[in-house]
């Protein structure tokens, strides 16, 4: 599908009542960016933060891989991600690092509020240390099944 057909699809969707925002934590590189613009236009998310090192747009393999869907996707860049989160805890938004720690629960143990902010960090490194003490929450397992399980 292209073009009004597929926007007439999208319309289609009923997507569920979270209110979700991604924060991208030194995410270097460019086509994990794009990638994760369709990931947020696809799942409805409300804006994605950018921050630190992250690729930011106007770049071509953003542009590339995300199909465009940062002109779609709200986006913003914050120098660091901890202050992001506390800004949006202000809104009543819980956070939760997708991250491998000793205090991960499984994401199918978790109860997920309305207003959900979800965390990725660094290709390499994962979410930092600084990051991870300001979350709320923080879950081991991919992003994928993540979404799958809350019905996005």
């Amino acid at each position: 599908l292209r073009a009004k057909p597929l926007k007439d699809f999208l319309k289609q969707i009923q997507r569920p009542a979270i209110d979700l925002i991604f924060i991208l934590q030194d995410v270097e590189d460019p086509a994990n960016v794009g990638a994760a613009f369709r990931i947020a236009d696809a799942c409805g998310v409300r804006e994605m933060i950018l921050t630190g090192i992250s690729a930011r747009p106007p770049h071509p393999l953003i542009k590339k891989v995300g199909r465009g869907k940062d002109r779609r996707v709200k986006w913003t860049y914050s120098e660091q991600a901890a202050d992001a989160i506390g800004a949006l805890k202000g809104q009543g938004y819980t956070s939760c690092a997708l991250e491998i720690t000793p205090q991960s629960v499984p994401y199918y143990e978790a109860t997920y509020p309305d207003k959900l902010c979800l965390i990725v960090g660094h290709e390499d490194h994962g979410v930092t240390k600084r990051t991870l003490a300001a979350c709320d929450m923080i879950e081991y397992k991919d992003s994928m099944t993540l979404f799958s399980h809350l019905g996005i």
